[in-house]
């Protein structure tokens, strides 16, 4: 389960707006939602490691450690396979995302189009495969993006009428968690100033049944180098962009096909908003909601760690 878009937006505008305090765009918000969402996430890793040096309590439902652990769940992946590269190492898995998509009817001699449903901040954080009546374009070449991110340009300005279909997909690489050869062998993780030190002794070298690994730049050298294969990582992926979706016939109305939802739990509902309205607060210069909105986290903060 995942905390609505559209809730938590609807949630925000009515405290600000029952004393007129100001108006949210849905840019601002999904920017907002965005930061909030991965502040929250970034928390959980400290959270869990304050918690696991305090003694737990066998709750069912208030085991902090457990709760902590649950909010995490979601952002595990299974161990997917690691490609060997040529050049001595492994490539992680590239994982992605699909985010959302949009088809585009091409004008003749027309070459720059504004997304309609791809926000400009997701093209910006995301990738992107962009095909011309199906055929796969290469960027730069086909087509070229805005700085801003909210236009594609076709190159050379299109001659005929053809469908401009774009998705978008969000690296979500995060954290490395178990790198494991041939299913059984878990694989330590050294620095390599380590490395130099352990592969000098014939006692502590790595072996097949004792292998090491480093990792820098996204990259995993495996040691010992005959290892070539059968290497599987497990990771954490980090949490979507939100996305509220909206057409503009008549105002701003919610599309909940090309909306992108919280990936926290329906329990953080309460703290999103809570801290989108701290947000919100400097955006429309609203020091009463910034003021609300922070002694707010802070009663939630000294709660959780007491």
């Amino acid at each position: 389960m995942a905390v609505s878009v559209d809730t938590v937006y609807r949630t925000v505008l009515l405290i600000l707006n029952k004393e007129s305090r100001g108006y949210l765009t849905p840019d601002e918000y999904n920017k907002i939602g965005a930061q909030v969402q991965l502040e929250m996430f970034n928390e959980y890793f400290e959270d869990l490691n304050q918690q696991l040096r305090i003694p737990e309590n066998d709750s069912e439902y208030s085991n902090r450690v457990k709760n902590i652990e649950e909010k995490l769940a979601p952002f595990k992946t299974i161990p997917t396979t690691a490609n060997y590269n040529p050049g001595g190492y492994f490539n992680l898995p590239t994982p992605s995302s699909q985010v959302a998509q949009e088809t585009i009817t091409t004008t003749i001699g027309q070459a720059a189009y504004a997304f309609q449903v791809l926000q400009a901040a997701q093209v910006a954080e995301g990738t992107l495969q962009v095909f011309f009546d199906g055929v796969l374009q290469t960027e730069n070449i086909g087509y070229t993006l805005s700085a801003s991110g909210g236009f594609i340009t076709v190159n050379p300005a299109p001659a005929t009428v053809f469908a401009i279909n774009v998705v978008l997909y969000q690296n979500d690489f995060y954290k490395i968690g178990t790198v494991i050869y041939d299913d059984e062998l878990e694989v330590e993780r050294i620095n390599r100033n380590d490395f130099l030190y352990v592969n000098m002794s014939p006692l502590t070298k790595p072996t097949t049944e004792y292998p090491v690994y480093i990792f820098e730049e996204n990259k995993l050298y495996v040691y010992p180098k005959s290892i070539q294969s059968n290497i599987t990582a497990s990771y954490l992926k980090k949490p979507i962009a939100p996305v509220w979706a909206f057409t503009t016939s008549g105002g701003y109305i919610y599309d909940p096909a090309n909306s992108v939802n919280f990936e926290l739990q329906p329990t953080e509902q309460t703290s999103l908003i809570v801290r989108i309205l701290a947000y919100a607060g400097v955006v429309i210069r609203d020091p009463q909601i910034v003021q609300a909105a922070a002694g707010k986290i802070q009663e939630e903060r000294v709660n959780e760690k007491s």
